[in-house]
């Protein structure tokens, strides 16, 4: 197969001319979101220039500690995302949140690399942060998503919720509804985008192994394997997110603590 054609940087410089339609649309139905576009587009290309450079360099050593390190501190970076995004108390929330991120996401690498890859050595660049930063960024979006939706929903509910615990519930059985619907809001992206793979749309892990020169077959098997493993990080990850949050986040009655939002 032919390589990857390059994009030039005048070419690459086009591109920002299609950004003109989603600030057209905000702009004409007083969307209110151009701002935050031209921030986001900004931040997004310095953000991948610097990752170039870096990725360039662990390419060039592909060190197991200081692979091993980077991706620690992705981590970090997406805890505290995810913390910021939820309006969450950083303080209360920030470690048990990177616990359970660090959790999910090395044990979906090490099962990706040492039993379905069956690398000699897991912790390659090429593999253990490529890999690692496609699942963490699902991770992210997940716990956004997840963690949001628990705390503000029994916050919301909290009559319901109290009405609960008077009547003799622990905390983790009045919590249990909130729970249940945290997760299935936080899964259900993951499963749609699951189900529409392959006919309404061709993923980025598959796309990008074409485009550089893979066979379709060996694509299409390297996205069916990065899709479950995503699903089993985003599903654990949330799960430990809020049961580890919980410990601190209830007082000794079970009443939801004034502090677990930002004031």
């Amino acid at each position: 197969m032919e390589p990857t054609t390059d994009i030039s940087l005048l070419s690459l410089l086009t591109v920002y001319l299609l950004l003109f339609v989603p600030i057209i649309i905000s702009y004409l139905f007083n969307l209110k979101i151009t701002k935050e576009t031209i921030i986001s587009t900004v931040r997004m290309t310095v953000q991948l220039f610097i990752m170039s450079i870096i990725l360039i360099y662990l390419f060039r050593f592909d060190n197991k500690w200081i692979n091993m390190g980077w991706l620690t501190f992705m981590i970090s970076f997406a805890a505290f995302r995810v913390v910021g995004s939820s309006d969450l108390n950083v303080r209360r929330f920030i470690w048990p949140i990177f616990l359970s991120l660090f959790i999910s996401n090395f044990l979906a690498i090490f099962y990706f690399n040492f039993v379905i890859l069956r690398l000699d050595n897991a912790f390659t660049v090429r593999y253990f942060v490529i890999i690692g930063g496609m699942l963490l960024g699902n991770a992210l979006n997940g716990n956004i998503i997840g963690i949001r939706n628990f705390y503000k929903d029994i916050l919301r509910n909290n009559e319901r919720y109290l009405f609960a615990l008077g009547n003799g519930a622990t905390v983790y059985e009045a919590v249990l509804p909130y729970f249940r619907n945290a997760l299935i809001t936080a899964l259900k992206p993951t499963i749609a985008s699951m189900a529409t793979i392959g006919i309404v749309s061709l993923p980025g892990m598959m796309t990008g192994q074409i485009l550089g020169g893979s066979p379709p077959q060996t694509a299409i098997k390297y996205q069916i394997a990065i899709m479950i493993a995503i699903l089993m990080s985003v599903s654990l990850s949330v799960t430990l997110t809020i049961f580890f949050t919980m410990r601190s986040s209830f007082n000794e009655y079970g009443i939801l603590k004034e502090d677990v939002f930002k004031s």
